[in-house]
């Protein structure tokens, strides 16, 4: 991979023990030809085992993929809600139902289509929320 320079102030980074790096190649199906290759860098304050590492950057991109689908579903991002715990409240909702349209796979489209659908059919809102039982 080579090297990356992180500036002549490393030593004073508090609780700074490891720097890391990770490429992905990511490829549209097992027959593409193209590849998609990005590459990462991470800085840690614990020295862990490249597995857990791993994990770890993982992890870290499920919760944005989250926050991207709520924010392109719900327009999240756009929320003035700031009074009080409203603002936590409201996002705790948003993410309930976020989950409730992923699971919810009868009918074939995206979040904002499934949202859009629970408004103009009770039938199939109802079908949405029978998850909670």
């Amino acid at each position: 991979m080579g090297q990356f320079y992180f500036g002549d102030n490393v030593d004073k980074w508090v609780n700074f023990k490891l720097a890391l790096t990770v490429a992905s190649i990511r490829q549209e199906s097992a027959v593409a030809t193209e590849q998609d290759v990005s590459i990462r860098y991470y800085i840690c304050s614990k020295e862990l085992e490249a597995q857990t590492l791993l994990e770890a950057t993982r992890s870290h991109w499920d919760v944005e993929v989250m926050h991207w689908s709520l924010d392109t579903a719900f327009c999240e991002d756009n929320s003035r809600i700031r009074a009080d715990d409203r603002a936590e409240a409201f996002a705790r909702i948003r993410q309930m139902c976020l989950n409730l349209l992923k699971s919810e796979t009868t009918f074939k489209g995206g979040i904002k289509r499934k949202r859009m659908n629970c408004a103009m059919d009770e039938n199939y809102l109802s079908k949405v929320l029978e998850s909670l039982t």
